[in-house]
């Protein structure tokens, strides 16, 4: 658990960069895989639902990843303030 609080934290105070949130945001992710990995193993249930959570969290990267690209083509860095929703 304090993995997860450290990545949370991490994920809250960074918000200057978007590469470095998709980083908190996969490691924490991970922590979350970790913890599910093991209390399913705890409880002998099967991993099966362990290996759908992580192929979720595969696509999340690559859809992340996509993102940071294609915002770096548009505005030429990854800053928060550059970017705008409107």
């Amino acid at each position: 658990m304090i993995l997860f609080i450290f990545g949370l934290f991490c994920f809250v105070s960074n918000r200057k960069h978007l590469l470095s949130m998709l980083l908190s945001l996969e490691f924490i992710v991970l922590v979350l895989f970790f913890l599910m990995f093991i209390y399913l193993n705890l409880l002998n249930y099967e991993n099966y639902f362990s290996m759908m959570f992580l192929t979720f969290s595969v696509c999340e990267g690559a859809l992340g990843l996509s993102i940071l690209v294609s915002m770096i083509r548009t505005h030429g860095n990854d800053y928060f303030q550059s970017f705008s929703i409107m």
